[in-house]
């Protein structure tokens, strides 16, 4: 055998004996009789054949460029679609979810899409109050679906349409929150457990969305004083002032958001003047609460308002030695809990999901340092399949779970 032999490479599966100048020649037959093959084929069929193709093209680089898009421009092209939507907060709507509602609108406003701010329940907790006052919201309180300002709905701070008459039957059409649940919106739903405000993902939306500061530039979607002011505080109060249930994410926005936020704005909402009843019902639980261990837990009553609720657990919060409280009162036939932990071994969520699992008609859940449930008294006292329980056997049901016992 030849050097020029011996130095041709051989493949498996193919003769080595085979010439290079013969393969190339098959190749190029093969080549030309698919020319061939194309030249035969009727004109219209060919360009139906060459727009097929390009339409794959097409379409697979607006595939990839849809799926790079950030969060923020998804759902600005999902609300660009719409003339109007109703923006939905849960129940009682805390600072959180009204910071959500403003971040909706600026969002919205900026590619000429109206929106109305709604919600059941009641504004009763005077930081609320204050937050609505103070950045002069205009928020519409509503008890039917059929109060709805629009058929398209967006649900900020929860994930599940809940608080009014109907709202099992509303299918929102995008989901923003933070909180554990399976509520999921048609065309866009963004829901991070992980973060410790829906705020917080506001603020990268803005920022993704190269959001305006001081002037206007043009871009049509501005950060104002009073949106930059309202979301600083509604992460401020869903982390206690960012020292509970805070990921990195919650210091990077609030770094984002300091240089454009108005402080008399931010004070006036932080510091309102505090109603009477409050201040009851954070009594009653200093002075009538049970400590067991760690844990303490308090019956307040019947009590007017129930966002005196979670203020007397956190006021709890504040005993020595306690690191987890449940504080809860009856308004209206309904037992309403707060839970509060610092202790890695309780979670609040878990904690109160746990100690209503047999109750009927009952919902608790949350956080791992917050939480918070409804009981009917009714239902609490037997209604239905249960036999009942007594406030008594509630209470050691509430100090049972949050040591972590399981029946």
């Amino acid at each position: 055998m030849s050097y020029r032999d011996a130095s041709r490479p051989a493949f498996v599966g193919v003769d080595a004996d085979v010439s290079v100048d013969g393969g190339l020649e098959a190749d190029v037959l093969v080549v030309d009789a698919a020319v061939d093959s194309l030249r035969a084929l009727d004109p219209l069929v060919l360009s139906l054949l060459v727009l097929l193709v390009a339409g794959v093209v097409l379409g697979g680089w607006w595939a990839v460029r849809w799926f790079r898009r950030p969060p923020g421009a998804h759902l600005q092209r999902v609300l660009e679609e719409y003339d109007d939507v109703a923006v939905l907060m849960h129940p009682n709507p805390d600072p959180d979810a009204m910071a959500c509602a403003m971040g909706v609108e600026a969002i919205a406003d900026a590619v000429d899409t109206e929106t109305t701010l709604q919600f059941s329940g009641e504004i009763r907790h005077q930081e609320n109050r204050a937050f609505r006052t103070v950045l002069n919201l205009d928020l519409e309180s509503i008890e039917s679906s059929s109060e709805l300002a629009a058929d398209t709905v967006v649900l900020v701070d929860h994930n599940t349409p809940r608080g009014f008459t109907g709202a099992q039957n509303v299918e929102p059409v995008a989901v923003i929150d933070h909180h554990p649940g399976n509520g999921t919106g048609t065309r866009f739903t963004d829901v991070r457990t992980e973060y410790g405000a829906a705020s917080t993902i506001f603020v990268e939306y803005l920022e993704e969305l190269g959001a305006a500061t001081g002037e206007d530039d043009g871009t049509g979607l501005e950060l104002t004083p009073e949106l930059a002011t309202g979301l600083l505080y509604g992460i401020q109060s869903d982390t206690n002032h960012l020292t509970n249930g805070c990921s990195k994410a919650e210091f990077d926005a609030a770094a984002y958001l300091f240089d454009e936020i108005d402080e008399d704005l931010l004070e006036r909402i932080a510091n309102p003047q505090v109603s009477d009843d409050v201040l009851q019902v954070k009594a009653t639980a200093i002075t009538e609460k049970r400590v067991e261990g760690p844990f303490a837990v308090c019956d307040v009553g019947t009590i007017s308002n129930v966002d005196a609720i979670p203020q007397a657990a956190d006021e709890l919060m504040h005993l020595e030695g306690v690191t987890a409280v449940v504080v809860y009162g009856e308004n209206d036939g309904t037992i309403h809990l707060s839970g509060r932990s610092r202790d890695d071994r309780v979670h609040m969520g878990e904690t109160l999901r746990h100690a209503v699992s047999d109750i009927p008609m009952a919902n608790a859940g949350g956080h791992a340092r917050m939480g918070g449930g409804q009981v009917s008294v009714d239902h609490m006292q037997g209604l239905g399949p249960s036999d009942g329980i007594g406030r008594e056997e509630f209470e050691e049901r509430l100090f049972s779970a949050m040591a972590g016992e399981r029946s």
